[in-house]
């Protein structure tokens, strides 16, 4: 939402009750979920950063971490698939919060496992990507349906500056927590016990808000398709280069930094680094930016991408850790606040072009993106098998980066395939 609402106000209070008017000017299924992200955001660290922590802490296995992410991975788009059935008899927000209370029992498995394996860990690995594929499936319909491509900029800048904001607390206070409450009780692990009753706590909250909205399922129609316009077929280009990036994003940070550092209070204050001059970044990009300059956007997260890659494979010690997390926080916020609009108006163009319920992209979208995780994942267990962790961790990262930049021409020619729609769209209107 490009919005210089009528006033420029001096002086720190005015301007902030000037961006709270802002908010409240927002239609009241946006400003719902937007507290809902808010609320649930304190616990995604726990649930991505910690948990790959607790594995490798306890199985000293970088293989038994990609295990969980692949296991995880795996479930998210074929519980979208179940979704699209799900909807047709049970509302949307019912399956929202189910999700996110998914997050908390998938962590208890894990908890309750006397000794990890590879069995037990892909069990928790699968019901947390149960949790993701009702979480995301049913979050990316309400976002599609609750705005436009005129407000998405501003939806995702603040959505963003939630996130950056709980990413910059959360991460550090549970880490040190972990610490210090395994010390006192002499077990690390009850540190992880407790926090994932925290994790139920947050969810349960998330979901009473969610309640309160009034959000509409999508049509009972089809919604499974294989063939699709060529606008679509190049944006599933740019979700699979997307995803081939996420499992090392959400794996290697804690593998590295329990390699080199070597304890969680530190994971908690590397992940913190940074995020609070991105969060302030982000919201003022998302207030202010136009649909024109995602293009931009998206290609410095890639670049901060890659260039975290090459710093981690040349240093591989703990300063590099550092730089590679510090453009980790940076790059990886662009890239989503800018890959997200992007996905949505492609969807809204394509569906509208081809007369089909919205959710059959969601659905498509996501094997997609899994597509690419699966792939990256591979690589891993491929390179850590057959030559070793090391160099897992050293030169995929920079390998996948460098991939990564071929992005920047995809998402262009996706543009501009965009572009093309609307005018079919217009012509046949």
């Amino acid at each position: 939402m490009h919005t210089t609402a009528n006033t420029h106000p001096k002086g720190l209070i005015p301007r902030l009750v000037n961006e709270f008017r802002i908010f409240q000017s927002c239609s009241h299924s946006m400003r719902t979920l937007l507290i809902t992200n808010l609320v649930y955001s304190l616990a995604m660290p726990i649930v991505y950063m910690f948990i790959s922590a607790y594995i490798m802490r306890n199985s000293a296995s970088a293989s038994m971490v990609v295990t969980y992410q692949l296991a995880s991975y795996t479930g998210i788009p074929f519980t979208f698939l179940l979704n699209g059935f799900l909807l047709r008899v049970l509302p949307i927000k019912t399956l929202y919060a189910i999700g996110m209370l998914l997050s908390g029992i998938s962590m208890t498995i894990m908890m309750a496992l006397p000794t990890l394996n590879v069995i037990g860990v892909g069990i928790a690995g699968l019901v947390m990507g149960v949790s993701f594929g009702l979480y995301w499936a049913n979050r990316d319909f309400l976002t599609l349906e609750s705005t436009n491509n005129d407000n998405r900029n501003y939806y995702f800048g603040l959505e963003s500056f939630f996130g950056m904001m709980t990413g910059l607390s959360v991460p550090l206070a549970v880490g040190w927590f972990i610490e210090g409450f395994g010390r006192w009780s002499g077990n690390i692990n009850r540190g992880y016990q407790a926090i994932t009753v925290a994790v139920f706590a947050i969810a349960i909250a998330a979901s009473s808000i969610i309640k309160r909205g009034m959000f509409l399922n999508p049509p009972h129609t089809r919604f499974v398709f294989f063939r699709f316009h060529r606008l679509w077929k190049s944006f599933l280009v740019l979700a699979f280069l997307k995803g081939l990036a996420q499992g090392y994003i959400v794996t290697a940070p804690a593998m590295l930094v329990s390699r080199f550092i070597g304890n969680e209070g530190a994971l908690g204050s590397m992940q913190s680094v940074g995020v609070l001059f991105s969060g302030i970044l982000l919201y003022v990009i998302g207030r202010f930016s136009l649909p024109r300059h995602r293009i931009f956007i998206f290609s410095a997260g890639l670049v901060l991408f890659a260039i975290g890659g090459l710093v981690n494979a040349v240093l591989f010690n703990s300063a590099g850790v550092f730089l590679f997390m510090l453009c980790l926080v940076l790059g990886t916020p662009l890239l989503d606040f800018a890959y997200g609009p992007i996905a949505l108006n492609v969807i809204d163009n394509v569906a509208r072009l081809e007369g089909r319920n919205q959710f059959a992209y969601i659905l498509n979208h996501e094997f997609g993106l899994y597509s690419g995780r699966l792939c990256g994942c591979l690589l891993f267990i491929v390179l850590a098998n057959m030559v070793s962790d090391t160099v897992a961790l050293r030169y995929a990262l920079m390998v996948i980066g460098l991939i990564q930049m071929t992005s920047i021409f995809v998402v262009r020619r996706v543009e501009q395939n965009c572009r093309l729609a609307e005018k079919e769209f217009k012509i046949a209107s």
